[in-house]
């Protein structure tokens, strides 16, 4: 009976091995249905179980002492108190907590006494474009507030000052400190104006027109400024403890306009009254006549043929009209002496300023005249304001540049103007000392500029 059974396991098995073989895939997929058949019940019978939530539930609470013991928990980081430092520029709209919150202070207190101080409320709130710092504790509460402003002329700055005391109340007191003078290199690209470029860099508007003003001579900035075309500066700044409050003079700076190239440097000689811009070569920059009667500006016509406004007629219009606000400084191009001064037909308030080989200037529309006739003047001295009067249809400055009596273009008359004596041979060498070291300065701005641009 056994010997049977055995053989007939034995003849199973052995068609089983035969059948795996021949078909191994139809037993592989049969295998796979009876798991998943089988897991299929296991998880019918699994979703008979008792559903967590109505299984019962105990909070255990229990007391763990604090590893500080009584101190603080601030006691278990070992970091001493520290100081925050946040700086920034006053606002016209400036309450006492809209300049505290730009500060980082979070301190009742400190508003409260900034809105009853007098000299905060006099020397600070409302004064727009002030530099302002402050220090706080690590909760944000006011250590001490510095405001900083100088006036635009002289090398002194005032300091505003207000410090908790020992008892925690404030007090606030005004000092005045000596500027220091140090400098900075920027650059720029013109992308569609000089000023637009300026901005994108951070550099001062007066600056800006200090390299408009330095390179008259030879770019035409209101017409000659092309996409592309690149500028490097090296610039004063005026600071008061280490802070910057404004720009100074252009020390030297170089603009590469299409194809041409031109650098320019500040250089008083030794024991000179006053100083100049030259090339780096050493030639003087200055000519006999500026461009501008008024620092860089609009130009709201040309030397050209125009449509008169007033007479609705066609007429040569042989001068320059510089559009500014009423207001805003006319100077003199050149030296020379007032030949007229005061009203005159179309022109209204006019200054003539006659200068040498029989060239003389006209300064027309003025809303106000300086100087008198017979007056010697220097080159851009003031000698009035734009204005209106005469045949005027809103603010601006007609000027007139004549020769021999004839009207000619004053733009080209000034460029074309002779330059004026180069270095001295005295002083050739401080200012080739000073050319090398401007050299190398601007070399470091374009490649400062080219970084930023790639």
């Amino acid at each position: 009976m056994n010997n049977g059974l055995t053989t007939a396991g034995l003849l199973l098995l052995s068609q089983l091995k035969q059948t795996i073989q021949t078909h191994p895939k139809r037993i592989t997929t049969t295998l796979a249905a009876l798991l998943l058949t089988t897991g299929g019940g296991a998880f019918a019978v699994a979703s008979f179980s008792p559903d967590p939530a109505d299984l019962p539930v105990r909070n255990v609470t229990q007391a763990v002492p604090s590893l500080a013991g009584d101190a603080p928990l601030s006691a278990l980081v070992d970091t001493p108190p520290f100081s925050l430092h946040r700086s920034d520029s006053t606002r016209g709209s400036d309450t006492a907590e809209s300049m505290l919150q730009r500060l980082g202070v979070a301190d009742p207190a400190a508003a409260a006494f900034l809105r009853g101080d007098g000299v905060v409320r006099q020397q600070l709130l409302g004064r727009a474009g002030r530099s302002i710092s402050a220090e706080t504790t690590d909760d944000h509460r006011l250590v001490r507030l510095t405001a900083r402003w100088a006036p635009d002329e002289g090398n002194q700055f005032q300091r505003l000052v207000v410090e908790r005391q020992a008892d925690g109340k404030f007090a606030s007191r005004i000092e005045s400190a000596p500027l220091t003078v140090g400098s900075r290199l920027a650059g720029g690209i013109i992308r569609s104006s000089l000023f637009a470029a300026t901005d994108a860099a951070s550099i001062p508007d007066a600056v800006a027109v200090q390299l408009a003003e330095v390179f008259s001579g030879d770019i035409d900035f209101r017409r000659a400024l092309r996409k592309d075309d690149r500028f490097s500066v090296v610039y004063e700044t005026l600071e008061a403890d280490g802070e910057p409050l404004r720009s100074g003079r252009v020390l030297s700076a170089e603009f590469k306009n299409g194809d041409k190239t031109y650098s320019a440097m500040w250089f008083q000689a030794p024991g000179a009254a006053k100083g100049s811009y030259y090339t780096l070569d050493g030639n003087s920059m200055r000519r006999a006549y500026l461009t501008s009667p008024v620092e860089f500006s609009r130009v709201s016509s040309g030397f050209a043929m125009r449509f008169h406004p007033i007479h609705k007629t066609w007429r040569a219009h042989l001068g320059t009209d510089f559009a500014a606000p009423t207001g805003t400084a006319v100077r003199t191009i050149g030296d020379g002496v007032v030949d007229f001064a005061g009203v005159q037909n179309g022109y209204g308030n006019v200054v003539y300023v006659k200068h040498q080989n029989q060239h003389v200037t006209v300064y027309a529309h003025l809303s106000r005249i300086d100087v008198r006739q017979g007056q010697s003047i220097e080159q851009g001295q003031k000698i009035g304001a734009v204005g209106a009067t005469g045949w005027a249809t809103g603010p601006h400055l007609h000027f007139e540049f004549r020769v021999n009596g004839e009207q000619r273009d004053p733009m080209s008359i000034a460029r074309e103007s002779e330059a004026a004596q180069p270095v001295p041979a005295a002083a050739r060498q401080a200012f080739n000392r000073l050319a090398s070291n401007m050299r190398v300065q601007l070399s470091s701005a374009v490649q400062i500029l080219q970084a930023s641009a790639d």
